[in-house]
């Protein structure tokens, strides 16, 4: 189950559905209010809503793959519905209760709300794009063609909201106070290129989990399949085989 960050769509994974589908039932959701899906119209959670879709295709336990906001509804799946969770491989996140310190991340962050206030849907996804290159380079050093990726995705899921529309998503309590609890295999990849906050965050989750590792892959940042991906390929592929061995 590969879940995508937020306010892209299930298309940041078109170099990993051609590269499993060939071993493995892959499936690649658009979460709620992002590409093709519907937007709230009452109080829901990602992780819930990710649990009704896993029973209603009888697929689970399945390994959840998730980058930045799909990494943070994988562990949540894990501690709110563990039965369905076979194994967990995230990037971009720890927990669905990020703490973010760097002065670059808060800086894209104040950006962000300040073009939000203003109705100014280009600067916002000006903004959410430059994650794509991290604090240590600039856009003109990442492929342009996942430049273009990015920006059309976010750009499809802004024009489905309004500024002034009510966010219905209800948050996941204790988060990193419960992660100990996940006891299924956790591989954290991280590019190496992203935020310290970001790295940090999955390093923090396999120290917490009862059998996690993390590790980074060079020469990306916060979207490592789309950067790297015959890398991030091979990584998640010798992960699933190893997990889904002989059921272990």
């Amino acid at each position: 189950m590969l879940l995508h960050a937020g306010f892209l769509d299930h298309g940041m994974w078109d170099d990993q559905l051609s590269a499993l589908a060939h071993n493995y039932r892959v499936i690649a959701p658009d979460a709620r209010g992002h590409g093709a899906s519907s937007n709230a119209t009452g109080p829901f959670r990602h992780t819930d809503d990710l649990a009704a879709l896993l029973r209603h295709l009888d697929v689970g336990p399945a390994v959840l793959v998730g980058v930045s906001m799909g990494a943070a509804t994988a562990v949540d799946t894990a501690l709110e519905h563990p039965e369905l969770v076979h194994a967990l491989f995230v990037s971009g996140a720890g927990t669905s209760e990020p703490e973010f310190h760097d002065p670059w991340a808060k800086g894209i962050q104040a950006e962000q709300a300040r073009a939000l206030a203003a109705g100014d849907t280009e600067g916002w996804i000006d903004a959410a794009t430059l994650v794509a290159a991290g604090p240590h380079r600039t856009l003109d050093d990442v492929d342009p063609n996942v430049v273009r990726r990015l920006r059309e995705m976010t750009a499809r899921t802004v024009a489905k909201h309004t500024a002034t529309e009510r966010d219905w998503q209800v948050p996941v309590a204790d988060t990193w106070a419960r992660a100990a609890q996940i006891t299924v295999p956790v591989l954290a990849l991280s590019g190496a290129l992203d935020t310290d906050d970001c790295i940090g965050m999955g390093e923090r989750l396999a120290r917490t989990v009862a059998n996690g590792r993390a590790e980074t892959l060079d020469c990306a940042a916060h979207f490592p399949n789309m950067e790297r991906p015959d890398a991030f390929n091979k990584a998640l592929g010798d992960f699933v085989h190893a997990v889904t061995a002989h059921g272990s």
